[in-house]
């Protein structure tokens, strides 16, 4: 598999890091997530946007690349309406949806279908007016309930009373997963954002790419990483590119299991710009 030393940030460096996608873009794909990495991170999750710059900058990219995706812990729609280009694949709920470029409906997993009506029904028990009262935000994914506490009166107290969502989530046999000040319940079903990555790349009607590229900023990027760097194990790809957007809230095994590491999402701009 394709190595990069990290950190890189001369600017020289990064484009020879980017080497393998920039030679051959018609083979490429650059794949990107959005909260944290093309979006900044919002008090509010319902507020996030990319800026008109990095708009502006993947708008060229996908001219110019073979595929580029965004892959998302959102619903695929909700996705495409931040992002704003039509254009380009998206992979929502941590891989369990498919928007294909223009596509007006997402490819949804059945399995993970299937248990929409009880995540719902667990959420709606489990969410109460404490949680209100103290500020806890929550969000319907369809299969997925997410409950966000960021910019909560107190954070503290916030977190805590999510803390026993989760543990009721598991009780009643539902899966849990941690992000950046948010708890989402999910089915017991095995899926993420390497497995969506890999049902984009090898599903038709993608075209085939050599090289790959992934940027992502959080815990569930990393299965991103590692989907991608199976298909380099299994021939599907040559080359696998896994960048690392770094903050204070980033997990220190991102940085450690990246091929190079920038700072931020004006960072990932200048990662954009070097592969134009």
């Amino acid at each position: 598999m394709h190595a990069i030393l990290m950190p890189v940030s001369p600017a020289a460096t990064l484009v020879e890091a980017l080497e393998p996608l920039r030679t051959e873009p018609a083979r490429a794909a650059v794949l990107l997530d959005i909260d944290g990495t093309l979006a900044p991170i919002v008090r509010h999750a319902a507020d996030a946007h990319v800026p008109e710059a990095t708009r502006a900058l993947l708008i060229e990219i996908a001219k110019r690349y073979r595929v580029v995706g965004c892959i998302s812990g959102r619903r695929a729609a909700t996705a495409r309406q931040i992002v704003s280009i039509g254009t380009i694949a998206y992979v929502g709920n941590h891989g369990g949806e498919l928007l294909r470029p223009g596509s007006t409906r997402a490819e949804v997993d059945p399995e993970l279908a299937a248990w929409t009506e009880r995540v719902r029904k667990f959420a709606a028990s489990a969410f109460t007016a404490e949680h209100q009262r103290l500020r806890v935000r929550s969000e319907d994914k369809d299969a997925i309930a997410a409950f966000h506490w960021r910019g909560a009166p107190d954070e503290d107290a916030a977190a805590a009373a999510v803390e026993e969502i989760a543990r009721r989530a598991e009780e009643e046999g539902l899966a849990v997963h941690w992000g950046r000040k948010v708890l989402e319940v999910r089915p017991p079903v095995v899926f993420d954002k390497g497995l969506g990555i890999a049902m984009l790349l090898q599903s038709p009607p993608t075209p085939r790419v050599d090289s790959a590229l992934y940027v992502g900023d959080d815990t569930t990027d990393l299965d991103a990483f590692r989907g991608l760097r199976s298909l380099v194990r299994d021939g599907a790809l040559t080359t696998a590119i896994c960048v690392a957007v770094s903050s204070e809230e980033a997990p220190p095994e991102l940085a450690a299991e990246a091929d190079l590491e920038i700072d931020g999402p004006a960072g990932v701009r200048g990662l954009l710009r070097a592969l134009l």
